[in-house]
């Protein structure tokens, strides 16, 4: 890679590509290498130029998006980051995603310019974390669906929770989690997957329909049962709290803020999961942008539970769990095609 993050630029908005543009000569560190107004000719211009990292619109004449991830991963293994439009969730984000894209933001919201010129808008920080993945960790291999697989546990399990906590290249991960879990899993699973509120009903259900064991997006009161996923919403910070009558586990929300990431928080989940079940809880955090999750693995470890963290090999970004690991938070690291069996085995 250059000394600058050599970027190219697909939308076919105008005004966007000016702003756009604009926002990321800012910064010293990126290069703005040429634009494109559609995927036909972006996909020629990253053909020409070569750039470090491709950031491209889904919704285009002459090609979409999802066709321009699709061409890049298969024939120039670039970082692709994909602008999603704000008024709708577009499901062919996650098809993006699952071919490779990189990440996906939202285009700025209204009075545009000003919030560019804030600085509150994620794309830069994207961009640099987009250029020093490992772009072979962005290959998706194809996980075969476990319909029928079952495990033979003891009467008696170690852990009675899993919480997982993900951020950029977590939807991959989170799936190729599932996908190897055993159907008759007794122990519900939690997770906190950093994304904008309207997407994680449509990722909760897209999980549902493509993983064997059932996954919904978590509501109010919600008791936790056994072999099911839940998926916390955008909406506020999920926690897992007991019944003070039954002692039940069930699901409540927080409006309180979190230092590192809030909507959902992984600390949030994760705190909370350490001060209801204790050394009954496993804590597993994924790949991702950031410290988020750190203080909550940390909680579960310091509660007596077991905490893992995805290796850098595996890791689209290994921010979380670097930092997880560097603070003594995770007790193992763990590849993520051997993450499944790794938490059946702590299990029995």
């Amino acid at each position: 890679m250059s000394q600058k993050i050599r970027t190219l630029l697909i939308e076919d908005s105008g005004l966007m590509r000016i702003l756009i543009s604009d926002l990321l000569r800012r910064d010293p560190k990126i290069e703005v290498v040429d634009t494109a107004n559609n995927g036909k000719d972006g996909i020629e211009k990253v053909r020409m130029h070569k750039p470090d990292v491709v950031i491209t619109d889904m919704v285009m004449p002459e090609y979409d998006g999802l066709y321009v991830v699709q061409r890049i991963m298969k024939e120039m293994l670039t970082p692709v980051i994909v602008l999603s439009a704000l008024e709708k969730t577009d499901p062919k984000v996650f098809d993006a995603l699952h071919a490779g894209a990189f990440d996906f933001v939202d285009k700025p919201k209204e009075n545009i310019a000003t919030q560019l010129k804030q600085g509150n808008y994620p794309l830069l920080a994207m961009v640099k974390a987009a250029a020093a993945t490992n772009v072979a960790s962005l290959i998706k291999q194809k996980v075969n669906r476990n319909n029928n697989h079952h495990h033979t546990f003891g009467q008696q399990l170690n852990y009675d929770i899993i919480a997982i906590g993900a951020s950029t290249g977590g939807p991959g991960a989170i799936e190729a989690i599932l996908n190897k879990l055993p159907t008759n899993l007794s122990v519900p699973v939690v997770i906190a997957q950093h994304m904008p509120e309207r997407f994680l009903e449509s990722f909760a259900l897209r999980l549902n329909n493509s993983t064997p064991l059932p996954v919904k997006l978590a509501r109010k009161g919600d008791i936790l049962r056994g072999g099911t996923i839940y998926m916390a919403p955008g909406h506020s910070n999920m926690k897992i709290n007991k019944h003070p009558i039954s002692g039940d586990p069930f699901v409540t929300f927080s409006k309180r803020t979190f230092k590192e990431f809030n909507y959902p928080s992984v600390d949030c989940l994760f705190e909370s999961v350490a001060a209801t079940f204790g050394k009954k809880a496993i804590g597993v955090i994924l790949t991702g942008m950031g410290k988020d999750g750190t203080e909550g693995l940390k909680a579960i470890s310091n509660s007596g539970g077991f905490t893992i963290a995805q290796d850098e090999q595996s890791s689209v970004v290994f921010g979380m769990p670097k930092n997880a690991w560097e603070a003594g938070a995770a007790k193992r690291i763990v590849k993520l095609h051997e993450i499944p069996g790794f938490l059946v085995s702590c299990l029995s």
